[in-house]
């Protein structure tokens, strides 16, 4: 399995390195991600200034790596039609410091590296932490993803498939399960503060304080310390996928090594 492993936290974070360590045992990992950090900039790709692409060094040896100086749908792009010479069989992206649910997946460059995977009709995760500052536990978010993984390759779930993928921060031992979720209706980068030494001048700020999401939702999951899988964009493959991952979520929840 040729998997591609991206992010919108740039090549040096340490999430999407933890991501490439866990893939390249299910299968042959190839990072591409944005030279520096790009969070917040949604699907948007460079179509009016030239991208340069450069092979960096990589943090593990079985393991190749570009920085892309271009959005991360840029860099999945690329990969995907022609810059890589291998078939991508699988496209990773993250792992995202804080979450990503909720109506501002469609802001979130993690989620615009993912999706171009999908729309190449790849298979594609994204996934983030609920976390942002102190320690930051990638282990649990990268095991459940290449326990994910290894069910594409082995074609026990659906190659048409895009999911959204958000872990507590927390240790192993602490998570309260696994859930299969619906995309809440919250917006938390919607508050705008306004620069007091500049006037005019003013910053889009997340809002912390979301209220209890509702039940079933990525948030609602977050919030009680449960992994939130959420099914994204294909509508008519909704049902047929929450399907077959719940039926997955008690091996999965076994093998990630909880209870």
């Amino acid at each position: 399995m040729k998997i591609l492993v991206s992010n919108d936290d740039g090549i040096t974070a340490d999430g999407l390195w933890a991501l490439a360590d866990t893939l390249r045992c299910i299968g042959s990992v190839t990072v591409m991600a944005p030279h520096q950090e790009q969070s917040g900039v949604g699907t948007g790709i460079s179509l009016k200034r030239n991208i340069r692409v450069n092979k960096v060094k990589s943090r593990f040896d079985d393991v190749t790596a570009f920085s892309v100086e271009g959005t991360p749908a840029d860099g999945v792009i690329l990969a995907l039609r022609g810059f890589l010479p291998e078939k991508i069989d699988l496209v990773v992206s993250g792992i995202n410091r804080g979450p990503n649910m909720g109506h501002d997946v469609y802001v979130s460059g993690t989620i615009g590296a993912a999706v171009q995977g999908y729309l190449y009709g790849i298979p594609a995760i994204a996934a983030s932490l609920n976390g942002y500052d102190g320690p930051l536990h990638f282990e649990p978010c990268a095991k459940l993803v290449s326990l994910l993984a290894s069910r594409i390759r082995d074609g026990l779930l659906p190659k048409n498939i895009f999911l959204n993928v958000n872990v507590p921060n927390l240790p192993v031992e602490l998570l309260e399960g696994i859930e299969v979720t619906e995309q809440s209706d919250k917006s938390y980068c919607n508050a705008i503060e306004q620069d007091g030494e500049n006037a005019g001048s003013y910053r889009i700020r997340r809002v912390m304080d979301l209220g209890t999401g509702p039940s079933g939702t990525d948030l609602w999951a977050l919030q009680a310390n449960r992994i939130s899988i959420t099914p994204l964009l294909d509508g008519s493959m909704a049902n047929p996928i929450r399907s077959h991952l719940e039926k997955l979520l008690p091996f999965l929840h076994r093998e990630l090594g909880h209870g």
